[in-house]
Formats: structure tokens, C-alpha cells, sequence
């Protein structure tokens, strides 16, 4: 797990080298060892990590330039309940009751060197089967990227007037 830590503080350190006046998004992902919910095996672990992460760093293109959020997760579950299967491979039932989406994090908002906003959240969403979703039937963490994506919205991205 430790490899998959310095890989994600890698690709935040070549988010932030991508120019001065650029925005960015680095996450560090705390104790995941002892997270709620994360598949059995450890190779599909790290790509759930990995996906999150790179899906937080995505994120950055919506930030106003200098700006620069750092996230560090500490707590997450997954939607539906994960089983193992006689196979080899886990197999993820998705309900609709109370297997929804939930992660804790930590957060801070930077510009230009300077906070300007942080906080703990507890992100969630209980509805996860009910609303429409953006995101292919394909995408295994389509509904934590979903919940992810609303907080982010609603948190740092500037609404235009006109």
C-alpha cells in the first residue's frame, strides 16, 4: 500500500509542476488498511485507490488557476456490499437500503500559497440507486465518483453569473 501512496503523491507533485498559475488536486489516501469498505483483494485495493485518486486530480480542471486543493481521505465505504465469490473475483451487490456511498476526508483550499478554506466532510449518498448518473454501467466506482463530483461542485467550483 505504501507504493500506491508514493504514487499518488507523485502524480500530485506532476499536477502542481504543470505551471504556477495552474490549478491543482492532490489526495493522500490515510491508514486505507482500516477504511470501512475496500474490495478483498489487495491488487483491486490499489486500482480502487488509484482510480479515486485520479479521479480527485481530474477534478482540477474546474479549480480557477492558483488555486490548489489538497484532500487526504481517511474513512471510505463503498456502494453495495461487497461478497466473495467461489471464483476468485468478489461480486459487489448493489441494494438501494443502507449500502450507499460514504467517505470521510480532509480537506484544504489553497490560492496562490495562502488557505483559504478547510474542513472535514463526510460525504454521502443515500439515494445512489434513484438519481440519474453521468457515468457508464461500466464504471465500478461510478457512484463514489458521482458523490465526489457533487461535493466538489458544490463546494469549489464558482458559479458564473450572466
Amino acid at each position: 500500500m505504501n507504493m500506491l501512496l508514493k504514487k499518488m503523491a507523485l502524480a500530485g507533485l506532476f499536477a502542481l509542476s504543470a505551471g504556477g498559475a495552474s490549478a491543482a488536486v492532490t489526495v493522500a489516501f490515510s491508514h486505507p488498511e482500516k477504511y470501512g469498505d475496500l474490495p478483498f483483494s489487495p491488487s483491486d485495493r490499489e486500482q480502487v485507490l488509484k482510480d479515486l485518486g485520479e479521479y480527485f486530480v481530474s477534478l482540477s480542471r474546474d479549480l480557477p488557476p492558483g488555486q490548489e486543493l489538497r484532500v487526504e481521505v481517511t474513512d471510505l465505504d463503498m456502494a453495495g456490499r461487497i461478497y466473495p465469490n467461489f471464483r476468485g473475483q468478489d461480486l459487489r451487490v448493489l441494494r438501494g437500503r443502507a449500502d450507499w456511498p460514504r467517505m470521510a476526508l480532509r480537506y484544504s483550499l489553497e490560492s496562490n500559497g495562502r488557505v483559504i478554506s478547510s474542513g472535514e466532510e463526510n460525504l454521502s449518498d443515500m439515494a445512489y440507486l434513484e438519481r440519474i448518473n453521468r457515468y457508464s454501467d461500466g464504471d465500478t466506482l461510478r457512484y463514489e465518483k458521482r458523490m465526489i463530483g457533487d461535493w466538489f461542485k458544490n463546494k469549489f467550483v464558482v458559479r458564473r453569473q450572466g
